[in-house]
């Protein structure tokens, strides 16, 4: 594959959506849950997808319920529970497993174009490396996200540009956006 162009995942209703779709676009794939610390990350990603999708902006967000149990719901309940308490209006694909086996082609391949390089520094940082290495220990080798929220940016031809951890300030996620705009 060489590009996110090339994936085909589910939505909610559990059709099948051709990343195809979003050609041309600028890209910030995301994997979420919603009772993560990390959650109330949805603000600041509502609001950039406010301002920016007019300019060829898209988030696509994969709940995902493999780091502590932080995404139980159902796709309707963790639906439901983003546009009422954020408002999210960005595409919500159907819950899926980002590491081990079963994890989806799409962050198999995000992660390996761009792999994890660490939380950071910091007290913050340094406890969620503790609960990412013994949530991962399960999954190997095919540990690709270390844990919610981490952010992969696509730029218009299809490729991964970026990544970036949950630990991230979202003004730096949010000034690589503007420049691949």
């Amino acid at each position: 594959m060489s590009s996110v162009y090339d994936f085909t995942v589910k939505d909610r209703s559990g059709n099948e959506v051709c990343l195809d779709e979003y050609r041309g676009k600028v890209l910030l794939i995301v994997n979420t849950a919603t009772g993560c610390g990390f959650t109330p990350h949805y603000d600041p990603m509502e609001a950039m997808y406010s301002e920016l999708k007019d300019e060829g902006f898209e988030i696509l967000d994969f709940p995902c319920n493999q780091f502590a149990n932080q995404a139980p719901g159902s796709d309707d309940e963790i639906h439901e529970f983003c546009t009422l308490k954020f408002g999210t209006e960005f595409p919500q694909f159907a819950k899926i497993d980002v590491n081990g086996e079963n994890a989806d082609p799409l962050f198999a391949y995000l992660a390996t174009e761009k792999p994890f390089e660490g939380f950071g520094k910091g007290v913050k940082n340094a406890a969620l490396n503790k609960f990412a290495e013994k949530n991962n220990k399960a999954f190997g080798d095919k540990a690709y996200i270390k844990w919610n929220f981490t952010k992969f940016l696509i730029d218009r031809e299809g490729s991964v540009i970026a990544r970036f951890e949950p630990t991230a300030d979202m003004d730096i996620v949010k000034k690589a956006v503007k420049k691949a705009l």
